[in-house]
């Protein structure tokens, strides 16, 4: 059985991968790893540097895999946070994930993130006009006060991310599935495609009905394709 460790969007926590939890199998069983700021950890603080992050999320995922075999799934910030805790991981003589699976992403070549606004409603406009969905609660005031400083702080990572990655990133001996949905704006179709250039191993581009948070409607389906790439 491979565990697979799920890493949230932008402004999410964990807890976005609980269905899948009773979706597993013998195959695979699906493990939600926590980042602070948010649900059961909303007292700690968000990291204060995509390092920090990396670091902190290598450490969490081998510890949640306790040894045995695992995959690594993230969406969108997650899938970006996905490939850079395998990177860790094969730097620093770590543990390596079976798969990395990466979903709503563009590869780190085709990065290219403006910020959030510091208007409020401005920024609450530009994360619905991107994703269609999944930020509903935003409507909410109470749920914004919330959800806001956490989103800015996930925008503030993305920003400097540009300053983490080195010039050059060598291919990872790993397996990798790039997942879209077919009718993101935001992971576009040469920004997915280009992750086959990031593996050295296996290479899998899967194609999902919807927009920039597919998953939220095929979570199922979703889960499946998972799976079958185990």
């Amino acid at each position: 059985m491979t565990r697979v460790m799920c890493l949230p969007y932008a402004g999410a926590g964990a807890g976005v991968y609980r269905p899948w939890k009773t979706l597993s199998t013998g195959r695979a069983r699906a493990t939600p790893v926590q980042l602070p700021g948010r649900e059961e950890e909303f007292s700690r603080p968000c990291y204060a540097s995509f390092h920090e992050c990396v670091t902190d999320l290598s450490r969490r995922v081998t510890e949640a895999a306790a040894g045995e075999p695992f995959a690594i799934f993230g969406h969108s910030f997650g899938g970006l946070l996905a490939f850079e805790t395998a990177r860790h991981l094969h730097e620093t003589g770590g543990p390596l994930p079976e798969r990395l699976i990466v979903s709503g992403t563009r590869s780190p070549r085709h990065r290219g993130y403006t910020g959030l606004s510091p208007d409020d409603d401005e920024a609450v406009r530009s994360l619905k006009q991107d994703s269609l969905r999944g930020f509903e609660a935003l409507d909410h005031p109470e749920l914004r006060a919330l959800l806001l400083p956490v989103l800015r702080s996930d925008a503030r990572l993305l920003q400097q991310y540009s300053d983490y990655r080195p010039q050059v990133l060598d291919p990872l001996p790993v397996p990798l599935t790039a997942v879209r949905g077919a009718s993101d704006t935001v992971a576009t179709a040469a920004g997915v495609a280009d992750w086959k250039t990031f593996t050295t191993k296996d290479y899998v581009e899967v194609e999902m009905p919807g927009g920039h948070l597919y998953l939220l409607d095929f979570m199922p389906e979703l889960w499946r394709v998972i799976e079958e790439q185990l």
